[in-house]
């Protein structure tokens, strides 16, 4: 059986995109997202699953900043539908606070909004249900899956909540081993770059000039150096490929740092 870290409580979000991903799996939680990488590092779990970013909220900066930092490879990602419930014991009348993860919060702003209620971060989705469950107070309620309703025995008062019903978290799965080349792969790498005219364009012209398809780029603070960023980039094809091998050795050429973080089959919205 396939050893699965993810962050949260049972019936979290990562937890259901684990068991979607793997056909027969053990799911391991831990309480944060350097906790599972570390798992898998210190081969305590054979993969690691990462939401990475929503359709509605956009990306995980924690997820990225975890990315740089990590020796581990991606291996697969999935997209998972998110079906967002309110939880409680009270009526929806009853309800004036609101528990969940900061995106959950996010993709539900306009409900949330809609019945004056005040909202409190929770770490996780499904430990929001466990927070509201010990409260045992009927204004209090959680925002949080179906799933997570049955494991801790809670009544959904309202279903379908999220801001846009068409509502997708994309995971990244990451192990130690990499992923075997495929027809239809997707590439993961960061960069960081000179402060200096046009250095941007010389890099992201390669992509153009290779006939490759970037299909995400976003920018993240270094840490380090004040407005200085490092760049996330997803892009059709393998890193194994030769023109592809070329063409970052290319981009390495012209950036001062350049890590990859892996070649994995792409995923489609089911």
């Amino acid at each position: 059986m396939t050893s699965v870290s993810f962050q949260g409580e049972r019936g979290a979000y990562s937890e259901a995109a684990a068991r979607s991903f793997f056909e027969n799996v053990k799911t391991i939680p831990f309480a944060t997202f350097a906790e599972v990488l570390e798992s898998t590092s210190k081969n305590e779990t054979e993969y690691s699953i990462l939401p990475v970013e929503n359709s509605l909220e956009g990306s995980v900066g924690e997820s990225y900043d975890l990315l740089y930092s990590t020796f581990l490879n991606v291996i697969g990602e999935i997209y998972h539908r998110i079906e967002h419930c309110l939880i409680g014991i009270g009526k929806l009348e009853d309800i004036d606070t609101v528990y969940s993860h900061p995106q959950a919060l996010g993709q539900c702003r306009k409900f949330i909004e809609e019945h004056n209620m005040k909202t409190i971060p929770a770490y996780d989705t499904a430990g929001s249900v466990k927070i509201v469950k010990e409260l045992e107070t009927k204004n209090c309620a959680c925002i949080a899956s179906k799933t997570s309703s049955t494991i801790y025995e809670m009544p959904i008062i309202t279903e379908n909540i999220a801001n846009n019903l068409n509502n997708y978290t994309r995971f990244l799965v990451l192990s130690k081993k990499e992923s075997t080349e495929s027809e239809n792969d997707k590439t993961s790498i960061i960069f960081s770059i000179k402060h200096e005219p046009g250095s941007l364009f010389r890099i992201i012209e390669n992509f153009h000039k290779n006939n490759v398809n970037l299909t995400k780029i976003e920018s993240r603070p270094t840490k380090t150096n004040t407005w200085e960023y490092n760049f996330y980039v997803d892009f059709e094809g393998n890193s194994k490929n030769p023109k592809i091998s070329k063409m970052l050795e290319k981009i390495k050429e012209e950036s001062m740092f350049l890590k990859i973080l892996g070649s994995y089959p792409s995923a489609k919205l089911s």
